[in-house]
C-alpha cells in the first residue's frame, strides 16, 4: 500500500524544513502603527512590501493567525497565472464599468506576472520560477469545442493571438503527451513557483525592509482606528484585511466561503517516464473538464497535481492543516494513470486548502477612507498573481493615490451574499455534481457540444461568460 504525508500544510511548506523564516507572536507590546496587515499570505506581505516602497518611514504591521503562508499561499498549485479572477463578463457590466474596463483587467493581470518575476529577480528572491506558460488541454470533442470558444472570448477581452494559441493535438502532444488530446490553447504569459518559497522568502524581504511580522496572532475584530486580537490591540490609521478563505469571521460569513481544494505531489518519476510524458517546457498543466485538474512539474520531478474533492464543508469550515481524504487521493492519481497510460504514479504527500470564494466567484477590493480599513479577496483559486496587483491597488487606495489600478473594475465590486445554510452546502455540492455527471455523459456519449447540465451549473455559479 502506497505509505503518504497526508496533510502538515503543504508539500511545498514541508520542503522548506528549517529555512522557514520564524516570527514572534504579538503581545500588546506595540499600541500604535501607521498601517496594520490582517493575514500574512501574499497579499498581506505584498501589501506591506509596497506601502514600504512608496514611504519607508511607514509604521507597517503584519497579524497573522498561524504560521507566513499556512493558508492558501503556502498551499496553492504553483501558478503564477495571469488568469482574471473572476467573469470578465460580470465585471464589464458592473455599475460605472464596460467592456473596456474589463479589457485593461485582463492587460493589468498579464502585466503583474512579469510584475512578480521583475521583484524576485530585484529582491533576490528564488521560488523555483520558470515561464513556461499554461497548457491547456482537451480530452473530450466537448472541451475541444469550450476551448475553441474560450479563446474567442480571450480575444475579445483584451488577448491577442500570440498570448492565446490554438494548438492542435499533434502541437499539444509534443509539448505534453497526454493520451486523448483532442487539442490544446497554450499561454505564454504563466510560470511556474514555489509557492513556499516565494511567500516565505518575500516575509524575509519585507522583515528587512522594516515590517513588523506576528505570527500566532490570530485578529479576533477589526473597528475603526483598531485591531484586537486574543492578547492585546492596536491603534492604527489603516488597516488591510487579507484574509482571502479565511475572511468570513472578520467580513461577514456570508460575503466570501471557503471552497476546498486538494492536492498530491508524486514520488519523483524517472528519466525514462519523463521522456514518455514530455513536459520539457515546465509549463503549467490544466484540462477543459467540468472538474477540472491543474498541475505542474515540479523542480525536483515530481508532478504536483490538484482538484475539487470535497469541495465546501458545512458552515464554511476551513479544514485545519489540511488533511486530506483517501477518495480525493485516488481520484487525482487515476487522473493522472488516464493522462499517462502505462507509468505508475505513487503519492508521496496529499493536503487540502481553501480559497476564498463570493457568491458570483469575482474577486473584489474595497476601501472605506472614513474607517481607513480595506480588504482584498476573493480570488477563486486565480490569486498568485492577483495577490500582487491586489495589493498595488490597496497601497494605491490607502494613500488615496488615484491611478489606472483604482479604477480597475474590481474595486468597489459588489458580488452578493451567499444564501444561508443548509441551502449554501446543498447548493454548492450539488453544482460540482452537475459538473461530474456532465464530464462523464461528455466523455462516454463523445459529444462535440457542452451538457446541458455543465451549462446550468456554470450559469447557477455565475462561472458563465
Amino acid at each position: 500500500m502506497n505509505q503518504y504525508r497526508n496533510g502538515q500544510i503543504s508539500h511545498w511548506m514541508t520542503q522548506a524544513g528549517d529555512s522557514l523564516p520564524i516570527f514572534p507572536q504579538f503581545r500588546g507590546g506595540l499600541a500604535t502603527a501607521d498601517l496594520v496587515v490582517v493575514g500574512g499570505g501574499l497579499t498581506g506581505l505584498w501589501t506591506a512590501y509596497y506601502a514600504k516602497k512608496s514611504d519607508s518611514s511607514l509604521n507597517v504591521v503584519v497579524l497573522e493567525a498561524e504560521n507566513v503562508g499556512y493558508g492558501a499561499s503556502g498551499r496553492n498549485g504553483g501558478w503564477l497565472s495571469a488568469l482574471t479572477p473572476g467573469n470578465r463578463k460580470k465585471f464589464a457590466s458592473a455599475p460605472g464599468s464596460s467592456r473596456e474596463s474589463a479589457v485593461r483587467f485582463q492587460r493589468a493581470m498579464q502585466e503583474t506576472v512579469d510584475e512578480v518575476l521583475d521583484i524576485c529577480r530585484l529582491e533576490k528572491i528564488d521560488a523555483d520560477q520558470h515561464k513556461g506558460g499554461n497548457l491547456t488541454v482537451a480530452t473530450t470533442m466537448a472541451g475541444w469545442a469550450r476551448l475553441q470558444s474560450r479563446r474567442d472570448t480571450d480575444l475579445q477581452y483584451g488577448l491577442d493571438e500570440g498570448e492565446v494559441q490554438l494548438l492542435s493535438r499533434d502541437l499539444a502532444s509534443e509539448r505534453i503527451n497526454i493520451d486523448g488530446t483532442c487539442g490544446a490553447l497554450f499561454y505564454p504569459q504563466v510560470a511556474r513557483i514555489d509557492p513556499a518559497k516565494l511567500v516565505h522568502e518575500l516575509a524575509a524581504v519585507v522583515a528587512k525592509m522594516g515590517v513588523i511580522v506576528y505570527e500566532h496572532s490570530k485578529v479576533e475584530t477589526v473597528e475603526p482606528g483598531r485591531v484586537k486580537t486574543k492578547l492585546g490591540q492596536l491603534s492604527a490609521d489603516r488597516v488591510a484585511i487579507c484574509t482571502e478563505g479565511y475572511s468570513g469571521p472578520i467580513v461577514g460569513s456570508r460575503k466570501i466561503i471557503p471552497i476546498n481544494s486538494s492536492m498530491i505531489v508524486t514520488k519523483p518519476l524517472s528519466d525514462t517516464d519523463w521522456q514518455q510524458i514530455g513536459w520539457n517546457g515546465l509549463e503549467c498543466l490544466n484540462d477543459a473538464a467540468h472538474t477540472f485538474i491543474y498541475a505542474q512539474r515540479t523542480d525536483d520531478g515530481r508532478i504536483a497535481i490538484g482538484g475539487r474533492g470535497a469541495p465546501y464543508r458545512y458552515a464554511s469550515g476551513v479544514g485545519g492543516a489540511g488533511e486530506t481524504p483517501p477518495q480525493t487521493v485516488g481520484l487525482l492519481l487515476g487522473r493522472l494513470r488516464t493522462f499517462f497510460p502505462g507509468i505508475t504514479f505513487e503519492a508521496d504527500h496529499a493536503w487540502s486548502g481553501v480559497l476564498g470564494v463570493t457568491r458570483d466567484w469575482c474577486a473584489s477590493i474595497h476601501y472605506d477612507p472614513w474607517s481607513g480599513i480595506s480588504s482584498a479577496m476573493g480570488y477563486a483559486g486565480h490569486g498568485v498573481t492577483a495577490t500582487n496587483l491586489a495589493a498595488r491597488t490597496l497601497v494605491d487606495l490607502m494613500s488615496e493615490t488615484k491611478s489606472e489600478l483604482t479604477t480597475l473594475p474590481w474595486v468597489g465590486y459588489d458580488s452578493g451574499k451567499w444564501e444561508p445554510e443548509p441551502i449554501r452546502w446543498l447548493g454548492v455540492h450539488a453544482m460540482y455534481r452537475l459538473f461530474g455527471v456532465a464530464d462523464r455523459w461528455e466523455e462516454s456519449l463523445g459529444s462535440h457540444k457542452t451538457s446541458l447540465l455543465a451549462r446550468v451549473g456554470s450559469r447557477l455559479a455565475g462561472l458563465h461568460e
